[in-house]
């Protein structure tokens, strides 16, 4: 565009916008014009502000949590180590209350201890308990729990010993079935090493007529175990030519064990 045409255009537009302006009505009709236009903008804009606030106020919020859970984290922690230690606490209370129990109970003079060791690969054979012969502790003395028959002491050492455990095969003891005449001799069975080993009682009569539930106690032959102490229950008889066989599962849940008893004497 010419600069005499740039000129002419301006004073025009200046000429016409004085002549508009010097009516009231008129600016006002062209002020409500321009905010008509820019409304749907302003609109937009106060809706994004809004939001903004919002996200800034979320944001300062989150902030402050974190900064909150950041004091609290190791309290928590904290907690849940003084939780743990009290459950720990729990569970000797409620061993050392049943010992308590078992010892008034029993006609036994007997010694508590705790399983201190049990290898994977002798887990069904051996055990160690934190009782040895500076407790009186000797070789082949029984040892039992609550439920019944654990053991017999293998190896006695100055401050501990190594058990026997029942599921051992060369663990023996002479037992009798409750509510029948059948006597025979109970051991570990070779090979069984999963969660639920068996017993296998044999040398039972050739008619052996046993059913599943029926307990199985010590006779107290031999001079080791004393007599009448829970070692398992019948789960099934197999017969033979000559004698019968009976599987049994133990008493004790030999693999959950804490706490155990070495029978030092009998009381009269």
């Amino acid at each position: 565009m010419k600069p005499l045409n740039l000129i002419a255009l301006l004073l025009f537009l200046a000429g016409a916008t004085w002549a508009l302006t010097r009516s009231e009505h008129v600016v006002r009709e062209i002020q409500v014009g321009y905010f008509k236009a820019i409304a749907p903008t302003l609109t937009v804009g106060s809706t994004l502000e809004t939001k903004a606030r919002k996200l800034l106020e979320e944001t300062k919020h989150s902030k402050a949590l974190e900064a909150e859970l950041s004091t609290i984290r190791p309290e928590i922690g904290r907690l849940r180590i003084i939780e743990s230690r009290f459950n720990e606490l729990e569970r000797e209370n409620k061993e050392l209350r049943h010992a308590l129990d078992f010892k008034k109970a029993t006609n036994f003079d007997v010694v508590a201890a705790q399983i201190i060791r049990r290898h994977p690969t002798t887990w069904w054979q051996t055990m160690e308990i934190d009782a040895g012969e500076d407790r009186g502790i000797g070789i082949q003395l029984s040892v039992l729990s609550n439920d019944g028959l654990v053991g017999i002491i293998d190896r006695p050492f100055k401050h501990r010993s190594s058990v026997l455990l029942i599921t051992d095969e060369k663990c023996q003891v002479s037992v009798r079935v409750e509510g029948s005449p059948e006597v025979g001799i109970l051991s570990g069975q070779r090979g069984e090493f999963d969660r639920n080993p068996t017993l296998r009682l044999r040398f039972l009569s050739k008619d052996a007529a046993l059913k599943p539930g029926q307990r199985v106690f010590t006779t107290g032959r031999g001079g080791i175990f004393q007599p009448n102490i829970l070692v398992g229950t019948i789960i099934s008889v197999e017969k033979g030519p000559l004698d019968s066989e009976a599987l049994v599962a133990p008493a004790v849940d030999l693999s959950d064990l804490g706490t155990v008893f070495v029978v030092l004497s009998e009381n009269p």
